[in-house]
């Protein structure tokens, strides 16, 4: 079982990702904008596979160009290294993708 990180570690590794994710209570969220569905798609198709590679799976939203998603371990009941894990890849895809 994943053991939820502190304030101060949450603090640390919020640092080094992208400044879009904002910390709520127990999540981390973070709004994505494309210039078109089909680059949401791929965007979405890319964080899917690693999602599933990492076993950790992100609660998301898709409208049209924009992908919302929010991280927490639901098995831990808050955030933990996994959670800031995926924000890393998710923001390196988002790089490559826009």
């Amino acid at each position: 079982m994943m053991i939820c990180l502190n304030k101060v570690e949450i603090a640390e590794r919020m640092a080094f990702l992208d400044q879009s994710w904002e910390l709520k209570s127990d999540s981390i969220e973070r709004e994505f904008v494309f210039k078109d569905f089909v680059q949401a798609f791929a965007f979405m198709t890319s964080v899917a596979a690693n999602a599933e590679t990492l076993n950790h799976h992100p609660y998301w939203t898709n409208v049209y160009n924009k992908v919302t998603i929010e991280l927490t371990t639901h098995d831990a009941g808050g955030l933990t290294v996994l959670d800031f894990e995926l924000a890393s890849i998710i923001d390196k895809i988002n790089v490559t993708i826009n």
